[in-house]
């Protein structure tokens, strides 16, 4: 073996000595930072240098400064201790799920059903941090926005991996008050008799699906109030608004206390949206990721 090749824990000690000295701007205070003499921080740098055989630090009564081997020095070993750390954090990982999992839902959903569940997941994983963010919008996961996003429907193709969470089925509802003072639609063509509050998503007119004698059809209906999301339009309805056709995890609680009643259910289509948990898999997928896929997939199945 070459004289000069330390050995690779010494030489892992080295860069960390040498990146604290340039940090810290002297040998006293890159010792006080490490527990060292400054002495022996002082030792370390001249071994370094004699086993590269170059200066990296020109050293005055005032100040240190880098030569350009030492910038060089100093890059790589920023970049080796970076990827040591890195490696470190994702074998522990593969034993105690830690660090910042970034989770975007949707509004509703998110509030209704991931928000409730992260008491128990944070209990069961306390070196997790979990960071939330309730939107419509869609994430790049990709581009580094969020680790995990949760999303309805189907999904456009994309190397991400998905994992089905469950579905949502849409119903038709209206609140008491309001079929009180207008009546209750018996068949789906009532509905031109009423206010039908509808989603704002572009399309040429706003269309609720039916089945009838095994047949799905579309039926035009209309409104005065239309919205970018169901929770606003479960509210209007349980206001006496009007009536509308939303997922029912975003209205159940109002249907089981009364405070929305289902319509023309034996007209439903059964159309049923996939919810999946979106994510970048792989190999290389931190243990907090799916770990919290897992537990989704488990709580909300």
């Amino acid at each position: 073996m070459d004289a000069k090749i330390a050995p690779a824990a010494d030489r892992a000690r080295a860069l960390e000595i040498f990146t604290a000295v340039v940090a810290e701007g002297s040998f006293s205070a890159a010792g006080r930072q490490l527990g060292l003499t400054p002495s022996a921080v002082s030792r370390a740098i001249d071994r370094i240098e004699a086993r590269l055989g170059v200066r990296l630090l020109l050293r005055s009564t005032r100040a240190l400064a880098l030569t350009a081997e030492g910038q060089a020095y100093l890059a790589a070993a920023r970049r080796i201790l970076t990827d040591l750390d890195d490696a470190e954090q994702a074998i522990a990982d593969q034993g105690a799920p830690r660090g910042r999992l970034r989770i975007s839902a949707a509004q509703a959903h998110g509030r209704l059903r991931i928000v409730p569940l992260l008491g128990e997941f944070t209990r069961l994983h306390p070196h997790i941090l979990v960071d939330i963010s309730l939107s419509d919008r869609l994430v790049d996961i990709a581009g580094g926005e969020a680790d995990v996003a949760i999303r309805f429907g189907p999904l456009a193709d994309s190397p991400l991996t998905a994992r089905k969470l469950g579905e949502n089925g849409r119903v038709v509802v209206a609140s008491p008050a309001y079929l009180a003072r207008h009546g209750t639609p018996h068949i789906p063509e009532d509905l031109h008799d009423h206010n039908c509050l509808s989603f704002n998503f572009r399309r040429a007119e706003p269309v609720w699906p039916f089945r009838r004698d095994g047949r799905d059809y579309a039926l035009a209906v209309s409104g005065n109030i239309e919205a970018n999301n169901g929770e606003t339009l479960g509210q209007l309805a349980i206001d006496g608004v009007g009536i509308t056709r939303v997922g029912f995890f975003g209205v159940e609680d109002d249907i089981a206390a009364g405070r929305l009643v289902p319509l023309l259910e034996e007209y439903n289509p059964g159309d049923r949206e996939a919810v999946h948990a979106v994510f970048a898999g792989g190999p290389n997928m931190p243990a907090r990721v799916r770990v919290f896929v897992d537990f989704l997939a488990e709580r909300l199945a």
